[in-house]
């Protein structure tokens, strides 16, 4: 049963059904498609439900067996609730990276990727990373040819990062101090304030603002200034007709050489590229 009441129906291979009779192990790949939950709240009130306890139960039993497990979006969360999790390095939707981190503090989230390999676990990022997870399956177990081959006819390109497509507000995720922070640095810039001058703003120290800003972001002060500096870059490089000089500028890059340099370092690509996007829409 989907969401909205769709139904699919589905039918054991018998080929797997004798091998599972004749081996303890079992060496396939489930897949685990989000499960359209988009905040904290609805995560645990879904992970309590009954069918989830038996969906997690048989998650866990699987890789007990050797098996592989791939999950996208609010999926992850089945994973780190079967154990599946601890000491990997995972993704999962970035606005709920933190959540994740608070979940299983011995993981690694690297919410900045797509798509994060780690043994026989593999997840992804927001919703329509599925299509990315998907590729990396096809890429690990047929190979480069098929998996390029399929990413052709779907017409999707090279995606290996979320960072592009983070928005600022929604880092908050209800967290009324981050929303503050965005809020205050966006209406800066060009001139984005320093850590400290936010910190004593907010009355309090700047060990303190990190310490707030990391457990409910999963990054640094900082990184939420750059965040915040390169979003306003991406929307005026794909609205306006701005040079890339002007926008480093209007951004309080000291040079278009400057914002190239972040924009690969944050995100993997350059104002090139975005404007390149949007020409080919």
């Amino acid at each position: 049963m989907l969401s909205s009441g769709m139904q699919v129906e589905t039918v054991a291979m018998p080929a797997m059904r004798a091998i599972q009779k004749k081996s303890r192990s079992d060496f396939s790949t489930w897949m685990v498609p989000g499960l359209g939950l988009e905040t904290p709240e609805a995560i645990s009130a879904r992970l309590s439900s009954a069918d989830t306890r038996d969906a997690i139960r048989a998650l866990a039993a699987h890789a007990s067996r050797g098996g592989h497990v791939a999950a996208s979006c609010s999926a992850v969360f089945l994973l780190q609730a079967a154990g599946l999790l601890a000491r990997r390095r995972v993704t999962t939707t970035w606005w709920l990276a933190s959540e994740l981190q608070k979940r299983e503090p011995s993981c690694i989230v690297d919410a900045d990727r797509m798509v994060c390999a780690d043994g026989p676990v593999s997840t992804a990022g927001a919703a329509f990373a599925q299509t990315d997870l998907m590729l990396h399956v096809l890429r690990e177990k047929f190979g480069v040819a098929l998996a390029d081959a399929v990413a052709r006819v779907l017409l999707i390109d090279a995606r290996h990062a979320q960072s592009n497509f983070v928005v600022p507000t929604m880092l908050s995720n209800g967290n009324e101090l981050v929303a503050r922070l965005v809020a205050r640095i966006e209406t800066a810039l060009p001139n984005p304030p320093r850590v400290e001058t936010l910190a004593a703003e907010l009355a309090m120290s700047p060990r303190t603002l990190a310490r707030q800003v990391r457990q409910a972001t999963g990054r640094s002060p900082m990184a939420l200034i750059q965040t915040v500096r390169l979003n306003r870059a991406r929307m005026l490089i794909e609205s306006s007709r701005l040079s890339v000089e002007s926008v480093a500028e209007q951004v309080g890059y000291a040079d278009a050489t400057a914002l190239r340099r972040m924009m690969r370092r944050m995100s993997g690509s350059s104002p090139s590229r975005y404007r390149a996007a949007v020409v080919r829409r």
